[in-house]
């Protein structure tokens, strides 16, 4: 076993310590935006060093110590940090297996290791892991071969995992509201600070608007300093009362049109297709597996679906924390940042300083699940510590910040293009997307990707927004190409080279989108052969490579009583819908199956879920990302839309944005495949696509319309039914 992150830091001591009472200290560059990853690494430590969780601290992620493993993004923690920790922790146990042996003088295989410490077989002799280790150790390049390896006393593949997992520490202290968020935490003499900018990337300062606020603030009690930098306005304070009320003058004042002037390329919120179409592009053909023409005699079918941008609403505010030391040239960032190296980069690049003279400190804020604005937060923070050395700045956006300044999740467009045969067999599929690029993270580019970098008096280029590699999952086509086994395939991504609106990653990337669209054409496709949507399914999934993905079909028809006829005993509204889809077509694989009720809206009544992640390190902890990507997804597709005008995004509040609700949460029932022979696979993304895919489908099974455009409001339901195109599918019961 290995990874990436293991063959950029090799060395045992990069990701293991000991305390000064015998606990064990890990490292790991990943971090816990509230999803857990914690508590499993902390997990795998205690497995493969045979020692209780309650011996292993998780030391929180900093640039001063810990590895850098990048991005905490793409459900990859547990498989690149995870399988690095493995290997170390194994590394470290059989190393001082081995010197237990040497000191005894006896065979390798008479030494084990158990509750911490190293037995002799037939001795009494034992030796902990601080008597067995010294610096040469330490310092020593991991061997990842020694994972679980077998010896006395022990079947270790039989370990797996620990048959009662331990609660989580930090889940106590969030429920009774003690654990220490980024926002709230305080450093000595620290003051408070906000930046203040227009609500688009392009603009100008109305100067006189400008001076005359300006003049106002610098004598105003409380105020410690006022500065000002191209389109950006900073205001430090003694007390967060005193920001408040500035604050709450300035959006009066916008509002008013006063201050800046905006300047943006507004697309049609009815007509986002179309504007996706028109834009430059720059086209990549995913995969091309058609071997021969399709002879004349050919049925196409098409349908397009679409997804209009969203917000990241995040419910915890972006904050951070900075100080700034003249003296020592050195910058300390405490952020919630989901990669703390990328963002030491581009702070550094920013402001014209060595990556060496900037350090960045993880704090765990509320969670966010993509590029919201933790990262530029941290960037306003520092700008303003630099205004006044030595004393701690805190900076926390407003909610009308926090909705309009992130970056939005990209519109998409999917379309699907199949070709069948007389008898309805698929014969060809292609899918063709259009959507701008799914990132903007700080960290990538030859300059900085950080809001206020954009907006100085001598501002830093816009990055426009790109793709990942394939190789990591893509960006805009991931999951694009359909998991089944269709022998003719073509894949095309149009991304979009404009970029009125900031746009970045969001939880899965394209793949919730592409999902969708894929699993409603299956829907439609089963329904044009009269045959039921999972026995459509099974029966192209044949082959040993889709035995995962039939077993999670199988096993969520099991949990939801799915059966081949519709019922005939339910209320008038109700349906059921039916999704699946292997995450980036290599992760994990994810069957869901949905209830709903339509009456003035849709009502979630039931989710199953089954999921096979491989080897499974804290079934609760999977368990709790399976429901959140679903409920987050269910959230996309029946209340999300990002409202845009001339001045920015017009959403800035829970009453244009709303997001599902508690009231909203339908019940949910989750079943994982633990298959311990196997990697472990990330839990976090692979139900979101499934989720927004299986709601579709049971619109249609209720109420027979096809949604083919998310959010599935009212609004939108009323749409469809006007424009009802299911004339072609008369087998549907309400037909």
């Amino acid at each position: 076993m290995s990874s990436d992150s293991l063959k950029m830091h090799p060395l045992l001591r990069q990701w293991l310590a000991l305390g000064p009472e015998g606990q064990v200290l890990v490292f790991s560059g990943k971090v816990d935006l509230g999803q857990g990853i914690s508590h499993a690494l902390r997990l795998i430590v205690a497995e493969e060093l045979r020692r209780s969780p309650e011996h292993i601290v998780m030391v929180p992620a900093s640039t001063k110590r810990s590895p850098d493993e990048a991005v905490t993004s793409g459900s990859l923690s547990v498989q690149h940090s995870g399988a690095a920790l493995r290997c170390a922790a194994a590394h470290w146990r059989e190393s001082c297996r081995l010197h237990m042996a040497q000191r005894c003088a006896v065979e390798l295989s008479s030494v084990w290791c158990e509750n911490g410490h190293f037995l002799v077989q037939g001795s009494p002799t034992t030796a902990s892991y601080s008597a067995l280790t010294d610096a040469a150790l330490w310092a020593s390049v991991i061997d990842p071969t020694q994972v679980n390896g077998k010896h006395a006393g022990q079947d270790l593949d039989a370990q797996s995992p620990p048959q009662r997992t331990p609660v989580r520490p930090d889940v106590a202290d969030k429920v009774f509201g003690k654990f220490e968020y980024i926002q709230d935490r305080a450093l000595p003499a620290m003051c408070h600070g906000m930046v203040f900018r227009p609500g688009t990337l392009m603009a100008e300062v109305i100067e006189q608007d400008m001076q005359v606020l300006q003049s106002e603030l610098q004598e105003r009690l409380g105020v410690l300093c006022v500065h000002r930098d191209g389109l950006m306005l900073g205001v430090l304070t003694e007390t967060e009362h005193v920001l408040t009320r500035i604050a709450q003058k300035i959006a009066d004042g916008v509002a008013q049109g006063k201050f800046w002037r905006c300047h943006v390329e507004l697309p049609d919120p009815n007509a986002l297709p179309l504007w996706l179409k028109a834009q430059a592009c720059e086209t990549t053909v995913v995969s091309d597996t058609r071997q021969d023409r399709l002879g004349a005699d050919v049925q196409r079918v098409r349908a397009e679906f679409h997804r209009p941008f969203l917000q990241h609403a995040s419910i915890g505010l972006c904050c951070a924390l900075a100080q700034w030391q003249d003296e020592l040239q050195h910058l300390e960032v405490w952020s919630h940042s989901q990669g703390i190296y990328n963002l030491r980069r581009d702070l550094a690049l920013a402001f014209e300083m060595l990556p060496e003279q900037v350090q960045v400190s993880h704090v765990e804020g509320a969670g966010c699940y993509g590029h919201n604005g933790a990262d530029d937060v941290a960037f306003d923070a520092a700008w303003l510590a630099r205004q006044l050395p030595g004393r701690p700045v805190r900076v926390q956006w407003t909610r009308q910040a926090e909705l309009g300044h992130a970056p939005l999740a990209p519109a998409m467009a999917v379309q699907i293009d199949v070709g069948l045969n007389a008898k309805g067999d698929v014969l060809e599929w292609q899918q063709t997307v259009w959507s701008q690029g799914h990132g903007t993270r700080p960290g990538r580019g030859k300059t900085p990707a950080l809001l206020g970098a954009w907006q100085t008096a001598h501002p830093h280029p816009v990055p426009m927004a790109v793709n990942a590699a394939m190789a990591v999952g893509g960006g805009s086509e991931r999951n694009a190409q359909p998991p089944y086994n269709f022998a003719s395939v073509k894949v095309v991504n149009h991304r979009v080279l404009n970029m009125p609106f900031r746009v970045s990653a969001m939880r899965a990337l394209g793949a919730p989108v592409n999902v969708f669209a894929a699993e409603s054409f299956m829907d439609e496709l089963a329904l044009r052969q009269s045959c039921d949507p999972l026995v459509f399914r099974l029966a192209h999934l044949s082959g040993a490579e889709h035995k995962p993905a039939v077993a999670v079909l199988q096993k969520v028809a099991e949990m939801a009583g799915w059966t081949t006829t519709r019922p005939q005993d339910q209320p008038e509204g109700w349906g059921r819908g039916l999704a699946y889809a292997r995450y980036k077509n290599t992760g994990a694989y994810c069957a869901v199956v949905v209830e709903i009720v339509v009456e003035e809206k849709v009502k979630l009544h039931k989710l199953w879920i089954a999921a096979d992640l491989g080897r499974v390190v804290d079934a609760e902890g999977a368990i709790n990302q399976l429901e959140g990507g679903a409920l987050q997804a269910a959230s996309w597709a029946l209340c999300e839309s990002a409202q845009l005008s001339t001045q920015g995004v017009a959403s800035s509040d829970w009453g244009s944005y709303p997001i599902l609700k508690f009231s909203d949460m339908p019940a949910v029932e989750v079943d994982l495949m633990h298959r311990p022979d196997q990697a472990s696979l990330g839990a976090g993304e692979c139900s979101s696509g499934p989720t927004c895919a299986a709601i579709g489908n049971a619109i249609f099974d209720a109420i027979g319309v096809r949604m083919r455009a998310m959010p599935f409001t009212a609004e939108q339901l009323l749409k469809a039914i006007e424009a009802d195109d299911t004339s072609a599918y008369p087998s549907h019961p309400l037909k």
